[in-house]
């Protein structure tokens, strides 16, 4: 069906499966693939160290999506997420570890497999600790999943021969597949360095979480966490079996956090006990807050944001004298790093509650639109 002009309306949605599909206009199509794009070509273009920076924002962004499905989506406040990043680490440390090593290993190389178990075994406690979410919620749930970190914490510290211990900790996962040794420069063909190939890797799974993720969103499960999240008495009255859904939906969200736990210590190859603080926690919350809260692409721009935010925090002594690059010197650029957490939180909750995602639609809009106000 065509209105208008010749070509028609492509953006004129004229039934309910065009307005809910994944990509449903010409324009996202277009741009996803021009993103995508340039996403793939960007290791060639950029240098290392700044790779390394994005490729974390990458891994964050993974574990924000699992966070964003039971927060953004369900309404679900959870300040937990650190403890299931934990779990996935270690599930990805023991499977891959040496079976005769110091630690528990059990000697499991192939990546897609330790990497589907840190992810399961995530799952697993996550729907151990959704029950609770039927019988709480708001800050009462917040609490309760806030005292996991501290659980965790402790298991970590304590479980010698599963972390190593504090300020020691074990070696993570090392990504091989089909030959190709990510954490090894020129370990392919074509002479790729490590931070390229991590990269590559760190996108190819990002993308695969975010269609799983937008796909969730859409079906007859994202409706429910929405009808959830808006007014979950009402959702009850309708049919809606909380229980089931919430159960749905910390699960997802613990086993993103756990794939993303299995990732984010594959380019260093190590980790302690002491990564898997509440610290963490505030971050992704950072990250969904500003990003934008139910939203995929808002998830994924505020990881990147925040992934920068130490790059950014670096270059200022040279802008503001007072700032010290020093950890032993008051004020620095340390302290201004975790301070800025707050202040973009509080910052993007009062003026952009929406997000980066809100600006980006504001923007769209407005030329949507151009030149005619409304």
């Amino acid at each position: 069906m065509t209105i208008g002009t010749p070509w028609g309306r492509p953006e004129l949605y004229t039934d309910y499966k065009q307005d809910m599909a994944l990509l449903n206009t010409r324009a996202k199509t277009l741009g996803v693939a021009a993103i995508l794009v340039v996403a793939a070509l960007l290791p060639l273009l950029v240098a290392d160290d700044l790779l390394v920076i994005l490729g974390g924002g990458l891994v964050l962004a993974i574990g924000a999506l699992g966070l964003n499905l039971v927060t953004g989506y369900a309404g679900q406040v959870s300040l937990g997420h650190a403890f299931f990043v934990g779990v996935g680490a270690y599930t990805a440390a023991v499977m891959a570890g040496d079976p005769d090593g110091r630690y528990l290993g059990l000697g499991i190389d192939f990546m897609p497999l330790w990497l589907l178990g840190a992810g399961l075994i995530a799952a697993l406690f996550g729907a151990l600790v959704a029950p609770l979410a039927t019988r709480l919620r708001g800050l009462y749930l917040a609490i309760v999943t806030l005292g996991l970190v501290f659980i965790g914490q402790y298991l970590f510290f304590e479980w010698n021969d599963l972390s190593g211990g504090p300020q020691v900790g074990r070696e993570a996962a090392k990504p091989e597949l089909f030959g190709i040794e990510f954490t090894v420069d020129n370990g392919f063909k074509g002479g790729w360095t490590e931070e390229q190939k991590l990269f590559w890797l760190f996108l190819a799974v990002l993308v695969i979480a975010a269609v799983a993720a937008r796909n969730v969103a859409r079906s007859r499960i994202g409706r429910a966490f929405a009808a959830i999240r808006d007014r979950d008495v009402a959702a009850g009255v309708m049919g809606v079996n909380l229980t089931h859904y919430k159960v749905i939906a910390f699960t997802l969200s613990s086993f993103y956090a756990g794939v993303a736990g299995a990732l984010m210590y594959s380019a260093s190859g190590h980790f302690t006990p002491e990564s898997f603080s509440l610290l963490m926690s505030v971050q992704f919350i950072a990250i969904v807050l500003i990003g934008g809260v139910a939203t995929v692409s808002g998830t994924i721009m505020g990881a990147l944001l925040i992934a920068l935010l130490p790059r950014i925090a670096g270059e200022l002594p040279a802008f503001v004298p007072f700032l010290s690059s020093s950890a032993s010197e008051h004020p620095n650029v340390f302290e201004f790093e975790q301070v800025m957490y707050g202040v973009l939180i509080v910052a993007f909750l009062l003026f952009e509650p929406r997000g980066l995602f809100g600006i980006w639609h504001r923007v769209r809009t407005y030329w949507k639109s151009f030149p005619f106000s409304y």
